[in-house]
């Protein structure tokens, strides 16, 4: 059977319509809405190069929240998150990028209060004996006190955006234990650093989900891919500028952070 010219543009046009309706003529991702990151030098991408005018917050453009972005197109995109932020930072100069039509806010923050960054100092130069004793102050302090400064953070969060969904990405262990290292840390630190991860992230996780938020668990998306670990490396060990030791190279970035978010967001 054949159709005459305007039965025929009736046809396609008919047709297109139908399309459009189940999807088939739509974008494979539609722009997401406002999105903020807010956070340490683990959500600005410190060891991931790439840092443009940054500065010393050093934000990648390897980052997990850029990643994200640039995958996702939301409406608009503050990345606020700076290299050595404490809970005070993320109040005194980042929170305020959150507005009531933020739809997704990131986060991981916690560490450098805990001090964190002291503890790999203290166990590069100390004895065992001391980094095991600062991994323990460190670890006290994580139990006792950073549970209310992240209730200030998590509240600050939650008031100015009642409805935006919020991601709190944990940290991973530095280290695999019994790995393929031959040098550097003694066995007895790696696992002093490894439980003040557990510990950072029993604490993190559970103020996380008293507020309703999700938690990104980074233990387990970078299992495998640690210090010392016979795969994929995605964990800068010590390295130069120094500040970058310790942090996620691009592709833990990429493979612990950025795929595990977009699971979820």
């Amino acid at each position: 059977m054949r159709f005459s010219p305007p039965i025929l543009r009736s046809v396609l046009a008919a047709a297109l319509a139908a399309a459009t309706v189940v999807g088939l003529a739509a974008p494979a991702s539609a722009a997401a809405g406002r999105y903020v990151a807010l956070g340490d030098s683990y959500s600005s991408g410190t060891g991931a190069g790439s840092y443009g005018d940054s500065g010393g917050c050093k934000r990648s453009a390897n980052s997990y929240p850029r990643l994200w972005a640039n995958a996702n197109a939301p409406s608009s995109f503050a990345f606020v998150a700076c290299s050595g932020a404490v809970t005070s930072d993320v109040l005194n100069n980042q929170v305020s990028a959150v507005t009531s039509d933020t739809a997704l806010v990131t986060i991981s923050i916690g560490g450098n209060d805990a001090g964190f960054a002291d503890v790999m100092t203290d166990c590069n130069l100390g004895s065992d004996s001391a980094c095991v004793s600062r991994n323990q102050e460190a670890q006290n302090f994580a139990r006792t006190t950073l549970p209310g400064r992240l209730n200030n953070v998590y509240t600050q969060i939650r008031d100015r955006a009642p409805s935006a969904r919020v991601v709190v990405l944990g940290y991973p262990h530095i280290y695999e234990l019994d790995g393929s290292c031959w040098a550097g840390l003694s066995e007895t630190k790696r696992a002093a650093i490894n439980q003040s991860s557990d510990v950072l992230s029993s604490v993190v996780s559970g103020r996380a989900t008293a507020f309703g938020f999700t938690y990104i668990d980074a233990r387990n998306t970078f299992r495998g891919h640690e210090i010392c670990a016979s795969g994929a490396r995605w964990i800068n060990s010590v390295t130069w500028p120094v500040d970058e030791s310790y942090h996620p190279n691009a592709a833990g970035q990429r493979g612990g952070y950025y795929n595990a978010l977009e699971s979820v967001a």
